[in-house]
């Protein structure tokens, strides 16, 4: 998920080093010490990609058990990084994103053992064939090689990010934040001794330097060192690095969401998918952002909808006809909605609200808006259902069901390196097999090509 903290953003600095009890690198020198880590990288990757599942998997249970024994160092490191965040006024969700306690850091440990127990990418045939001179074709999944990620706040990608890589046979750059500094190089100390002592690269994966935002800079243009860049976080990070970026990029977009209730919807049912597509976790960016009610259902929906809402604390922005209708059912004021509203990623407790007449309505507003993360409808009409699936073209549609599961995780890939809203390459979660590419194995038996 993203959490748009926006802290790698341009005129934002971090400050962690890449191994913890090393000197952070004279600005002058940041070039070079991100593309001596991508060289490595790529060492380490030769590495990875030949080696069997069993070793990776095992590499990845050692990580867990060494992430579970390291418990008190980790959040003590974290401790840090909260007491600065809190100095520096950041707000209470997003220290609860960058918190980890015992319980959370048995989690971050119990997604690598998901992610071991995973069927291994690397090597699957897609397709083959033999051609009539005798040739035998095959197209097998290969590892993308190293990895940049960019990516802000919330510790977890730390580890998300190694297990994915190391699954898929990939080395990985990481560029962290400055809310999860210390957090982040303990992390990455952690899992390179585990590496180390599973016999595996300790370059498998490695933090850069956080100190000047200009090592992204240097990491998105590290053309022919790195494979692939990342970027994982709120807007503005993700723009400046697909802009200026000069090696192939992921792009995780943001989450312009909608919920749409649609005439026959069960309004129950409506209920509980609203709040839990809004109030679950606001911040991230699979909440829901906008609620389309259909005009047809408005006395009835409006009440129940718009009251549910506000008693769980959201800020309800409303068009004119929906604002009318929730005054006269006697609820809190609806504040008016703006265009900007209806283009707004919140990540709060703030929802932009309309009414629509009719599926065709709501997918001209979802088409004007979404950002093509996620989009939901409910309704119990098997046809509308089907007809908005096929019409909204978005990464993720859902019929009856919350827009919270757009998640790696939820979709069983034991975690995910992000939610692409891009159509190249990858598309929604990305799990192990969007972390591969595909080489052509031909062979033959001395033909030749006639003139």
């Amino acid at each position: 998920m993203s959490v748009s903290t926006n802290e790698l953003a341009p005129g934002i600095a971090g400050s962690v080093t890449p191994v913890p009890g090393a000197e952070a690198p004279a600005k002058s020198d940041l070039r070079a010490h991100v593309h001596d880590a991508a060289r490595r990288a790529r060492v380490a990757a030769r590495t990875l990609a030949r080696l069997t599942s069993d070793a990776k998997d095992a590499a990845l249970l050692a990580a867990a058990d060494a992430l579970v024994a390291a418990t008190d160092s980790i959040i003590a490191a974290n401790a840090d990084d909260l007491r600065r965040a809190r100095e520096a006024g950041i707000g209470e969700a997003m220290l609860d994103r960058l918190a980890l306690d015992a319980g959370r850091i048995g989690g971050i440990a119990a997604g690598l053992r998901q992610v071991a127990g995973l069927p291994d990418p690397v090597g699957e045939i897609l397709r083959g064939s033999s051609r009539p001179n005798g040739l035998r074709l095959r197209q097998i999944r290969v590892p993308l090689g190293v990895v940049g990620m960019v990516y802000e706040g919330r510790p977890n990608v730390t580890v998300d990010a190694f297990g994915l890589t190391l699954k898929s046979g990939n080395a990985v750059l990481l560029r962290g934040s400055s809310s999860a500094a210390t957090s982040n190089a303990e992390l990455v100390r952690v899992l390179r001794e585990a590496l180390v002592a599973a016999g595996l690269p300790a370059d498998t994966v490695q933090l850069l330097d956080s100190q000047d935002r200009v090592t992204v800079t240097h990491l998105i243009q590290a053309r022919g060192l790195v494979d692939v860049v990342i970027p994982r976080g709120g807007a503005g990070l993700i723009d400046a690095v697909v802009r200026d970026a000069q090696v192939p990029t992921i792009e995780t977009g943001v989450g312009n969401c909608h919920v749409y209730v649609h005439a026959e919807a069960d309004l129950a049912l409506a209920e509980r998918i609203v709040l839990n597509s809004k109030t679950r976790r606001p911040s991230v960016c699979n909440a829901a952002e906008t609620l389309l009610i259909d005009r047809a259902i408005a006395d009835v929906a409006v009440p129940r909808l718009i009251g549910a809402l506000q008693a769980a604390g959201v800020t309800v922005h409303g068009d004119e006809p929906l604002a009318r209708r929730a005054s006269e059912a006697g609820l809190p004021v609806v504040l008016p909605v703006t265009e900007e509203d209806f283009e707004t990623e919140y990540l709060s407790l703030d929802i932009a609200a309309a009414l629509v007449d009719g599926l065709d309505d709501a997918i001209k507003h979802i088409d004007r808006y979404s950002s093509g993360h996620t989009d939901a409808i409910v309704t119990a009409n098997l046809g509308a259902a089907q007809e908005f699936t096929d019409r909204v073209d978005s990464a993720a549609v859902m019929v009856n069901a919350s827009t919270a599961f757009t998640d790696g995780e939820q979709f069983g890939f034991g975690a995910e390196i992000g939610i692409s809203t891009q159509k190249l390459h990858a598309r929604g979660p990305m799990g192990l097999p969007e972390l591969t590419t595909t080489k052509w194995i031909v062979l033959g038996d001395g033909q030749i090509r006639p003139v």
